[in-house]
């Protein structure tokens, strides 16, 4: 019998509410210590294409990234970094289930996520699927991370423990009317040849952060510079004129407006022997006498 091969590679279809994007600027490729690092909108400047045949799916993996001129003024390199949104809160409480022992996961409070991403806490099993991370002083952990496999409203609720006067705090599951969220992860079971090797979920007051795994980060380099292939062109190939009385070097676009302008003079010495032939840019003193279709016509 045949095996066949299938692909893994899904088109991601997100939504620019889920997508992060990091702007860093740097005058040149050389210099790394005054490089310049801002956050931009991504509901803003990234728009879905949806399929023309269906108007209301979005085409997978393609997207329109819309370049803020207000952001792009100075020449230089922008590297752009879409990642998938952090959200960055902290776990409440580490506990198990009451109805459940053997389950174990964190709590997380709703009033210590940011108010843009409690829509993900607030929908039952939203979450699933999501990665988190963990941070010490401050310090991310390093290539080490959780999978969220359920999240769910719960409560507090007092136990006591067998055969001890001692009360314990584990959670159950409600509907609704609650800030807490209980969140399941993988691995949080020991494994079956050491059963007191309990796997690492985190402690009480722990700073996390939950991101959606739905695309790859990826980066994007930008250069601003001067000029471009079609100003170039316009150099070598577009209209031209030269006023044999004033000197003044006209270049023109495509349609015919003027572009750059120079002045062309020839420098001599007290024997009036020529010593260079200058071409002087005129800047902003543009002469509109100079018009294309006045000297043509």
């Amino acid at each position: 019998m045949a095996i066949g091969t299938y692909g893994t590679v899904r088109p991601s279809d997100v939504s620019p509410e889920d997508v992060e994007i990091v702007m860093v600027y740097s005058p040149t490729r050389d210099q790394t210590d005054l490089i310049t690092q801002k956050k931009l909108d991504a509901t803003t400047i990234l728009k879905p294409y949806f399929d023309n045949e269906n108007q209301d799916e979005v085409l997978g993996g393609l997207y329109n990234l819309t370049l803020p001129a207000n952001e792009f003024t100075a020449l230089g390199y922008y590297t752009l970094y879409l990642r998938p949104s952090q959200i960055r809160t902290k776990i409440t409480d580490c506990g198990i289930l009451s109805a459940l022992p053997n389950v174990k996961g964190i709590v997380v409070d709703l009033n210590n996520v940011p108010s843009e991403f409690r829509n993900k806490f607030e929908t039952p099993q939203e979450l699933v699927g999501y990665r988190i991370e963990y941070l010490n002083n401050k310090q991310k952990v390093p290539n080490f991370f959780r999978i969220i496999t359920s999240s769910f409203f719960c409560e507090p609720i007092v136990t006591n423990e067998v055969n001890t006067n001692q009360k314990s705090i584990r959670y159950k599951y409600v509907d609704n009317n609650t800030n807490l969220v209980f969140l399941t992860l993988t691995p949080s079971n020991s494994p079956s040849n050491k059963t007191n090797a309990t796997p690492f979920i985190g402690q009480p007051n722990q700073q996390i952060i939950i991101t959606n795994t739905y695309f790859n980060p990826t980066t994007l380099e930008i250069e601003i510079a001067e000029h471009d292939i079609s100003t170039l062109a316009i150099g070598l190939f577009g209209n031209q004129t030269k006023s044999i009385e004033d000197g003044v070097y006209t270049l023109y676009d495509t349609t015919s407006n003027i572009y750059k302008q120079y002045n062309l003079f020839e420098v001599r010495n007290q024997f009036n022997e020529l010593l260079y032939e200058v071409r002087e840019d005129r800047g902003d003193d543009i002469d509109i006498s100079k018009n294309f279709d006045n000297i043509v016509e």
